[in-house]
């Protein structure tokens, strides 16, 4: 995980293909003020091992023997340390301009600030960014995961680009890459993504994230009124960032959409100003274009498939047992038999998702020795915690960490409350402990238990508005501060053996170290989750629940996704999503929807039906039967908010509060 950045002055932009306005003005109330210092800041956060920043200067040449003007570059390592106070103001004037950062630059000079701050989750040596190779390409980049420090890799693979050496195919994550042009690697990275690369030799900026937006990546484009171009994994925490006259400024960023982009660099015309073309480019690997379209062959049933498929639905069992990654559904007994092999090729394309997740090859090892020589135990080590409601979702992810993590390591599920232990989350969560205990006794399960009164949350609030920034709902801000609470892992645990009902357990206070989160997004928008997908199921029936899936799945990215990455990783942890893996995509997709889904049958059964089955088949028999809860209700954030900001319930139930747009000044007092 890490926080990139970039920050261009001195370069006028064509946007017209990406049919953006880029000369109307924004008005003085979006400007949204912060220093390089905030900046800094805000990145180190979501990458504290690192943070380096880079400068790139060009300027123009005319050459003795050629009438056209010619692009001349050079780089320099900034220091934080050796910031000039000019530098850090450079963002405080209140039109949004930068005069003072670039007084001294001559006039046909444009500058190009790239920023990487590092979570160091991969490899087995520390890599500080931006990377830059001999040439001066230059590489900042969000969870290119692998192995090895896959940036580095990425870095030789865009060098060279253009040429087909046979080496190029066999990388890591970089699956038959080396179709010669940017477009094509990027095309071919499995697993989340956000890069921004400079590419020397044809001056171009490349910049964009993965296909679903697992990585956060926002963008300012340039108006009239503020003239830079910026790039940013997240909103920095602005020394103005208030409620005012009624609105929050929040309009300055944008979700980047998902996808390839480039800027290609001219030379100065007569203005003096280098000219930028931006343009979005196709994806360029076909089985990542049919996953985008999300086109699911066999929507609506015929009556006897529907029938079929109802008269095969499971009875729960309590004795119900996991299976091994190698066993067949011939061999598995009659009740796996009976719930046909689409169950199991979900589980064990889930099972191998959460493997690629929680490998410990590939989360980073500097450091062991240290903590071994300080004399403590590997097991009490955890590498992995998994975002815990003890819902079907979360549930399953548990079960298939525990197959896949060395059995010394124990696993952090985090469960975060406004309501104590009256909360319905705090409530299946402890079901769901005692469940895994059931089919995992030799695991250490900790659950730690995050209390919060959101009353007295005020500097978190306001910091946590930054974060969902550009999202502006009370219902982005509800679930962006459990979310935020959560990662942040400090709350309590019990001993292992008491009883939760007993009054007088013991308790000790605990922070959960462990750097990679686990989180069930996607689940719901691939299974039809959702209270509305039931709504234009009986609307519409099998055609209208698909589009309203495909719907979620191609906006998941702008809804959910780069939210919940930024609250994540501003506590330094990073988010990996199991249910949003390439190949579990394309299972599900492959899966007759009937078979996903039957909405025919009541909450609890029917709804995600294909991973109730795959619960079962791991012998989570108690949490396949569970209805679908948000987070914002099963936490009781959303009761709590409403309570707060409207007075009670039914009087934000009557204001649509979970869609209002944050309106009145938050109390920052």
């Amino acid at each position: 995980m890490c926080g990139i950045a970039l920050i261009i002055h001195g370069v006028r932009f064509d946007l017209s293909s990406l049919l953006i306005n880029s000369t109307f003005p924004v008005p003085k109330s979006e400007q949204l003020v912060f220093t390089i210092a905030d900046l800094r800041a805000a990145l180190r956060r979501r990458g504290p091992d690192s943070l380096g920043s880079w400068k790139l200067l060009l300027h123009s040449t005319v050459p003795s023997c050629l009438p056209e003007r010619e692009i001349a570059s050079s780089i320099e390592e900034v220091k934080e340390e050796s910031c000039s106070e000019d530098e850090r103001n450079c963002f405080s004037l209140a039109n949004g301009q930068t005069e003072s950062q670039f007084s001294t630059m001559p006039s046909s000079a444009a500058e190009l600030h790239f920023f990487g701050a590092s979570l160091q989750l991969r490899g087995i040596s520390p890599i500080v960014q931006p990377l830059i190779n001999s040439s001066q390409n230059i590489l900042v980049y969000n969870d290119i995961g692998g192995e090895e420090n896959d940036g580095e890799v990425l870095l030789q693979l865009l060098g060279e680009c253009r040429s087909c050496s046979p080496y190029l195919h066999n990388t890591n994550n970089f699956d038959g890459m080396g179709e010669g042009s940017v477009p094509d690697i990027l095309s071919r990275i499995k697993g989340p993504w956000a890069i921004i690369y400079w590419q020397e030799s044809s001056k171009t900026l490349w910049f964009g994230r993965d296909a679903f937006g697992r990585r956060s990546l926002l963008v300012h484009w340039p108006t009239v009124a503020d003239s830079r171009f910026l790039l940013s994994s997240v909103s920095p925490v602005s020394s103005d960032f208030e409620a005012e006259n009624g609105t929050t400024k929040l309009s300055f960023w944008e979700e980047l959409p998902c996808g390839i982009y480039s800027i290609s660099i001219d030379a100065p015309k007569l203005d003096g100003l280098f000219l930028g073309e931006v343009k979005k480019h196709e994806w360029t690997n076909a089985i990542l274009e049919e996953l985008i379209k999300w086109e699911r062959t066999s929507v609506e049933p015929k009556p006897e498939e529907l029938h079929i498929s109802s008269s095969k639905t499971l009875t729960r069992k309590h004795d119900s047992h996991s299976v091994n990654s190698d066993a067949l559904p011939s061999k598995s007994g009659p009740m796996q038999a009976s719930n046909s092999v689409l169950a199991q090729a979900v589980l064990m394309a889930l099972k191998e998702s959460v493997m690629r997740r929680s490998s410990l090859h590939t989360i980073f090892q500097a450091g062991r020795h240290d903590v071994e020589n300080e004399l403590v135990v590997e097991n009490e080590l955890v590498p992995v915690a998994v975002l815990f409601s003890g819902g079907l979702d979360s549930m399953i992810i548990a079960a298939l960490l525990h197959e896949c993590l060395d059995p010394s390591y124990d696993i952090d599920l985090l469960n975060v409350s406004f309501d104590g232990r009256s909360a319905p989350d705090r409530i299946s969560a402890k079901a769901g402990l005692n469940e895994l205990r059931r089919i995992a006794p030799t695991r250490k399960w900790k659950l730690v238990e995050i209390d919060a009164d959101l009353p007295t949350l005020t500097f978190e609030t306001k910091h946590v508005m930054s974060l969902i920034n550009p999202a502006n709902t009370y219902m982005d801000l509800n679930i962006g501060i459990a979310l935020w609470l959560a990662a942040g892992g400090d709350g309590w645990v019990y001993e292992e053996n008491s009883n939760y009902n007993d009054e007088d357990r013991q308790c000790i206070k605990y922070k959960s170290k462990a750097r990679i989160l686990l989180v069930g997004s996607g689940a719901d928008e691939q299974c039809a989750g959702y209270g509305r997908h039931r709504t234009k199921y009986r609307n519409g029936s099998w055609l209208a629940l698909h589009e309203e899936m495909k719907l979620d799945m191609q906006r998941i990215w702008k809804r959910n996704l780069g939210r919940d990455d930024r609250c994540i990783a501003d506590n330094g942890k990073e988010a990996r999503f199991p249910f949003l893996d390439e190949d579990v995509i394309k299972i599900l997709l492959g899966i007759p929807l009937w078979e996903v889904t039957n909405l025919d049958q009541p909450s609890g059964v029917g709804d995600k039906k294909i991973l109730r089955e795959v619960a079962e088949l791991l012998g989570l028999s108690e949490a396949a039967a569970l209805p679908k809860r948000a987070i914002q209700f099963g936490s009781r954030i959303a009761r709590e908010s409403n309570r707060k900001n409207y007075g009670s319930n039914r009087a934000a139930n009557q204001a649509s509060a979970g869609s209002a747009v944050i309106h009145k000044q938050l109390d920052m007092a």
